[in-house]
């Protein structure tokens, strides 16, 4: 099987996937897909350094055999930062801060072992019949020299996902001038004096897939807290959540839009009824190109500068909320939770479907056009983008993870008309509502 050919299982019936059929080193991935691991929550380590720390395979199944006891290659093992510690258990006690570092971790592992258990599921008659490895998520721990560090997991030509990365950070220190511009320009002049100095604390989990197939859509999530801090005191000055997801299909299957579109309302709607219309045309608004007049694909939700002021606004009961209560931010956490949770019942039932249905050489060529938007939106309009840029020590390997490994320009090029290609187009310029 050559670098850049897909197993795929389709010439013939394909039986129930079992991992017992898997050879000794695949069961373990396969029954212990959901291992744990685990970094540091806020215990930051005052090791001012950006080394990286030995990887090695072992360390994720460490409760199982190694990983490959025929001792063939571990090139394509999953490996994650040594040492590691435990995801800590839920405190409610703990600020806002320590609750987030927490959560972004377990939301990061959720994702991380769907995305390697769907690559270990493509490949396992292969496995049987060629022997072939499954190349996984790579879990790479670093430190900011400044303050704070994160956990990188990164798959990179796999047999479904071309890349994908589910990145968490957790990091803190001075907030720059740069930095401090930007919170103004974005409405928080008001609690920021001029001539104050500021510390920033930000933990958030981002995460881009970028599927081979271009049936298959590529998705994103994004969920963070940010908090200034004046220097000297402890209590923030300002204190907000962001996030959201949405799909960007190559090729429009609208039954796949209803159902990303559906799982995530639910999840609005248990809240409170008003959050899905609001942020789903927020992120219609957000993830739109102005330079080609159209959103980068069919959208999903976007919230930012969220706080409990905002959610009260909505139900139009604020002026009934004490000062403590405006204060608040557990409802809104809880609300980040279940969206975080609830995006791999959006998107892998998705993938399930598509990542192995036949494709031609035109639809990839196709798809790599799109995904060149996909870039020019990241590059140049994208607020996380300038955020990561605008912070001191920031990891470019992080920020820019969120690119696909491959993507294309031509000149002039325009979709025949009444074709799929066009089909798609005629969406992105006009947001359709998805969800009942």
């Amino acid at each position: 099987m050559s670098k850049t050919q897909r197993y795929s299982s389709s010439t013939g019936p394909k039986p129930s996937f079992d991992p017992k059929n898997l050879p000794t080193g695949w069961q373990n991935y396969a029954i212990g897909g959901g291992a744990a691991f685990a970094v540091a929550v806020f215990l930051f380590s005052g090791k001012k350094s950006t080394e990286r720390k030995e990887l090695t395979p072992e360390d994720k199944f460490s409760k199982f055999t190694k990983p490959f006891d025929d001792g063939s290659s571990k090139k394509s093992a999953p490996a994650v930062a040594t040492p590691i510690t435990p995801i800590v258990e839920d405190d409610n006690s703990k600020p806002m801060r320590d609750k987030m570092a927490v959560f972004v971790r377990k939301m990061q592992k959720q994702i991380a072992d769907a995305v390697d258990a769907l690559e270990i599921e493509s490949l396992w008659q292969a496995a049987k019949e060629l022997g072939t490895e499954p190349k996984l998520c790579v879990r790479d721990e670093w430190i900011r020299a400044e303050g704070g560090k994160g956990l990188s997991c990164v798959l990179m030509d796999g047999n479904v996902f071309e890349k994908a990365g589910v990145l968490v950070s957790v990091v803190h220190g001075p907030a720059s001038a740069a930095l401090i511009k930007q919170m103004r320009a974005r409405g928080k002049d008001g609690v920021l004096e001029e001539s104050g100095v500021y510390k920033m604390f930000a933990a958030g989990c981002s995460m881009v897939i970028h599927p081979h197939n271009p049936n298959a859509p590529t998705a994103h999530l994004n969920y963070r807290y940010l908090e200034l801090v004046k220097e000297g005191e402890e209590k923030p000055v300002a204190a907000w959540f962001g996030g959201g997801c949405d799909l960007t299909p190559s090729y429009l299957f609208e039954e796949d839009a209803i159902h990303f579109h559906q799982v995530i309302k639910d999840v609005c709607d248990a809240h409170d009824k008003e959050y899905y219309p609001k942020f789903k045309k927020w992120c219609d608004d957000y993830f739109y190109i102005p330079h080609r007049n159209e959103a980068r694909g069919v959208g999903g939700i976007f919230f930012d500068d969220l706080v409990s002021e905002n959610i009260y606004i909505f139900r139009k009961f604020i002026e009934k909320l004490s000062s403590q209560e405006r204060g608040d931010h557990n409802e809104i956490f809880k609300f980040v939770q279940q969206c975080g949770l609830s995006f791999v019942d959006q998107y892998i039932p998705i993938m399930k479907k598509r990542w192995n249905t036949p494709f031609t050489p035109e639809m990839k060529q196709w798809q790599q056009l799109r995904r060149g938007r996909y870039v020019e939106f990241n590059l140049v309009h994208d607020r996380g983008t300038k955020f990561g840029l605008a912070t001191p020590g920031a990891r470019i390997e992080s920020i820019m993870c969120s690119l696909p490994l491959t993507a294309r320009w031509e000149y002039m090029h325009f979709p025949e008309e009444g074709s799929r290609e066009a089909e798609l187009v005629k969406v992105l310029k006009t947001p359709k509502d998805w969800a009942v």
